[in-house]
């Protein structure tokens, strides 16, 4: 890992106040239904999916077990996957020659492969036919199976293989499929799909923008704006993949409120993926409400900040830009009450779940400048607050903490993405590392 990328700055894309262009203030109506969907949320319990709370429990020694295992499955010798890989790519492209069984069988493979391996040496030369090979499937719709294997396999190859031009091949057939599949699996994995694409495809500031406006429609309309009312994961898709783009924007005073809104609509629902979703991007508008102050500019206090909180001054100052939300003690009640929530119709992961995700949201709300999972408990050693401690594992002694909520959307945007093979990619897709850069001082502290 270089130097140069180990100073790599946060944020990624970024957009000045004057080169935005405006957007146009939302005039849709909200849905008056509300989310009913049978899907079960995706954000467990800490110790069941990984998400790491007090200190670090997603560590690498987990994802080494994962990759072991897949190595088995792949090959029998650390030579093999290429070949086989390789062999894999020629049937896939060979299409007249397969069937959907086959083509299921395939796309399978690449799938485990690219989760697995970093492997752009066996995939130059050939993105562009497979992301061709790959959108067939998903026009076609053969069968379930391939065309959600497809669009797995369209994203490995995306983040495999850097292009500032795969946006342009892939935004309408995506959107087409988005809004026409009769598959409710389909229309979420193209989602998320083209939010990556988005992101990592070549797309410009304005068309990320447009995609986070077609996206904040599907959450207002509760799915109906795409065929999917009231289905819970389609919106749980929506409202991921729009925090995750909103990361990319550096300015987003004119375009917060009006989300907000909408995300403060979906905190009703009954499906507590979407809840979160929700909340989590609640969090990151506040976070966003903040930025570094100037050299030149003068700050008598510390806004937003506890005066005894002593943490936040080792870092940059942070200054208040704008109020991201005019009715703030309806939000913060809203919040309180799903930080507390009790409903026997929950399962007491789901309780677990909104309890802790909703603490950290309302924590932040009422201090943008704190991230994720902050600890107001002091050390009695420094005599500072915790902060945050949420952290992850980087080799044997290395630690990112994932101190501002962008962190945690991109984190949990590359885990959907890679899942086991989030590790080997960090180590060494720089595409992956850049996204979430790591950071010397995030190791300073182990808790």
């Amino acid at each position: 890992m270089t130097d140069l990328r180990r100073r790599a700055l946060e944020g990624g894309k970024t957009l000045s106040r004057k080169a935005q262009s405006k957007q146009s203030s939302r005039a849709s109506s909200q849905a008056n239904s509300r989310v009913n969907s049978r899907n079960v949320s995706r954000h467990g319990s800490d110790e069941e999916d990984g998400n790491a709370s007090d200190g670090t429990n997603w560590s690498v020694n987990s994802v080494d077990e994962v990759l072991a295992l897949e190595d088995t499955d792949l090959a029998g010798t650390a030579t093999d996957w290429q070949e086989e890989l390789g062999d894999r790519i020629a049937q896939i492209l060979d299409r007249k020659r397969s069937n959907i069984a086959g083509r299921e069988e395939n796309f399978s493979a690449y799938v485990r492969f690219l989760t697995a391996k970093y492997a752009a040496e066996e995939l130059y030369g050939k993105s562009e036919e497979l992301v061709g090979a790959f959108l067939k499937s998903i026009k076609t719709e053969s069968s379930e199976k391939e065309t959600v294997l497809a669009l797995k396999a369209l994203v490995l190859t995306i983040i495999t293989i850097t292009s500032e031009t795969v946006y342009d091949l892939v935004d309408t057939p995506l959107k087409r499929t988005i809004n026409d599949s009769k598959s409710s699996v389909t229309k979420n994995a193209a989602i998320h799909a083209l939010g990556c694409a988005t992101f990592y495809g070549g797309a410009s500031l304005e068309e990320t923008q447009e995609i986070m406006d077609f996206l904040l429609e599907i959450v207002e309309s509760d799915g109906n704006s795409v065929g999917s009312g009231d289905d819970g994961a389609v919106v749980t898709a929506a409202l991921e993949e729009w925090g995750f783009l909103a990361t990319q924007i550096e300015d987003m005073e004119d375009s917060t409120e009006a989300a907000i809104e909408a995300f403060i609509e979906q905190l009703d629902s009954s499906e507590p993926s979407v809840q979160i979703a929700a909340g989590e991007n609640i969090a990151l508008l506040y976070e966003k409400s903040y930025t570094e102050a100037e050299e030149d500019e003068e700050v008598e206090s510390y806004d937003g900040e506890d005066p005894e909180d002593e943490s936040p001054r080792d870092g940059p100052k942070m200054v208040k830009r704008y109020e991201p939300y005019r009715r703030i003690d309806k939000l913060r009640h809203t919040l309180s009450d799903l930080a507390s929530i009790s409903s026997r119709r929950l399962s007491k992961k789901d309780r677990k779940s909104l309890h802790t995700n909703f603490s950290d949201i309302l924590n932040s709300v009422e201090n943008p400048t704190r991230g994720p999972r902050y600890q107001n408990a002091v050390n009695q050693e420094t005599g500072k607050r915790y902060g945050s401690r949420m952290t992850i594992r980087i080799h044997r002694t290395g630690v990112m903490k994932i101190d501002k909520w962008w962190k945690l959307h991109r984190l949990q945007a590359l885990r959907r993405i890679l899942a086991g093979g989030f590790m080997t990619h960090y180590e060494k897709n720089e595409v992956i590392f850049d996204s979430l850069p790591y950071v010397e001082a995030d190791a300073l502290s182990v808790f």
